[in-house]
């Protein structure tokens, strides 16, 4: 095969799995795949990591069997690179004896680790991180301010030290402070210990970026809700850009009406729990970090299981890098049973009903509800019909007569019958497959 026709192969193949995988799936694992050139009727892919090629190879080695010629012991005529590491640091040149100027931001504390490179990215944080990149690219001219909300450990820190990145690489005349809520009343405490508040006034009131972590915390604190206050209107009347971030939204915060109206103005941005592919998208990530071959079926063990924020994932992570160390022992499933055995959350439990079925499967297939309770047997119907069946019989606790009754006065041993089908379709089908996980997923959360 022609060096070209393994190009367009390998494109086709890609089209193919753009339909066959999520969003998040395909933008994590297959959009950094680059083509090189190949050589002796060979593709030769250039890959981030070994995690993306493994990923690549155990999920999807039948599919690709489909598009790329194989060699003559019937392995596939593909090869891999690993993209070049960083080019190291340049030797240090020899220093001035002249004083050097401080950096404008010089005291400014960031997580060097917290930058957007380093932010998985999913359907649940997606609109939230590209509202932080449009404030760090044009800072005050976006969204003032931007007010990031949402649980413990899902990245609003991540996003804030970010920005504080990216102004400080990309706008570097422009003074910022990073500081948490706690911080900032430290500093007011001091200032007025001092007799400098004054001084305090200045600081803060002359930044061009302010990001300030955790907001909750001024919450029945009056005086120093009140300074904040004018430290925010001061800020915004010169166009400074202020992000926020807090637990809650402005609204459910026991701040001032006024202060709750000012947080208000701009952008106020959600960031939710990621679904299970950002999570082993998330875990692949940090492991590649830290140096740590991750199977797959072990993050898809983890990222299942442990699904309340992304702190607990890296926790977890660490938990079972540190046991094979000590224990000298692989990653596997024995030693991730035995060493992450009380991390293993179970979501609470909730009665689910036919019509939250027959609703996430009409959605799915894009058919109407009331058309999956008719008599009509077209295809388009039929088989989400059965789709909804096999669920039910899954999940609903209700007897058989009942979950069928639900269908349009359907017996029993017609659920019975769609069941057994959709149970012995699904083992072969990995589309169907997909399907009915994110339909399971849909109907559990």
């Amino acid at each position: 095969m022609l060096t070209q026709d393994l190009k367009e192969a390998w494109f086709q193949f890609l089209d193919f799995v753009q339909d066959k995988c999520s969003a998040t799936e395909f933008e994590n694992w297959f959009a950094p795949i680059k083509v090189l050139e190949g050589t002796n009727g060979e593709l030769t892919l250039q890959v981030p990591n070994i995690f993306v090629q493994q990923y690549l190879i155990d999920n999807y080695r039948k599919d690709l069997r489909s598009f790329l010629p194989e060699r003559s012991d019937g392995s596939l005529s593909l090869r891999f690179s690993i993209a070049d590491e960083p080019p190291p640091n340049p030797p240090a040149l020899p220093q001035s004896s002249l004083p050097q100027t401080p950096s404008l931001n010089d005291g400014v504390k960031l997580n060097h680790a917290y930058t957007f490179p380093h932010f998985i990215e999913g359907p649940a944080n997606q609109f939230v991180k590209s509202a932080a990149l449009g404030v760090a690219m044009r800072p005050g001219k976006s969204y003032n301010p931007l007010f990031i909300h949402g649980g413990v450990g899902l990245g609003k820190t991540h996003l804030l030290h970010a920005i504080g990145h990216y102004v400080m690489e990309h706008h570097k005349k422009l003074k910022i402070q990073y500081i948490s809520t706690e911080g900032f009343i430290n500093d007011l405490v001091s200032s007025l210990r001092n007799k400098s508040s004054a001084k305090l006034k200045q600081f803060y009131r002359c930044l061009d970026v302010l990001l300030i972590d955790d907001i909750q915390f001024l919450q029945n604190r009056l005086n120093f809700e009140e300074e904040f206050c004018h430290t925010f209107e001061a800020l915004i009347q010169q166009s400074k850009q202020v992000i926020v971030t807090s637990d809650k939204p402005p609204g459910q915060l026991k701040l001032s009406e006024r202060m709750i109206a000012r947080m208000e103005w701009g952008l106020v941005a959600h960031i939710d729990i990621p679904d299970f592919e950002t999570r082993v998208a998330i875990l692949q990530h940090k492991a590649s970090l830290k140096g740590i071959r991750l199977p797959h079926k072990v993050a898809y063990f983890i990222a299942e299981h442990i699904f309340n924020n992304v702190r607990q994932l890296e926790g977890a992570l660490n938990r079972l890098s540190a046991y094979c160390q000590l224990m000298g022992k692989e990653i596997s499933d024995e030693v991730m049973a035995s060493s992450l055995g009380e991390w293993v959350q179970t979501r609470p439990s909730k009665r689910i009903s036919v019509e939250a079925i027959l609703k996430s499967v009409a959605t799915l297939f894009e058919v109407k509800e009331s058309d999956l309770r008719s008599p009509k047997r077209t295809k388009k119907i039929a088989f989400p019909r059965q789709v909804a069946m096999y669920l039910a019989k899954e999940l609903v606790s209700d007897s058989l007569m009942k979950i069928a009754q639900s269908f349009g006065g359907k017996t029993h041993s017609t659920l019975l019958h769609s069941w057994k089908k959709i149970a012995h379709q699904v083992e072969k089908d990995e589309k169907l497959k997909r399907q009915i996980e994110m339909a399971r997923r849909d109907i559990e959360k």
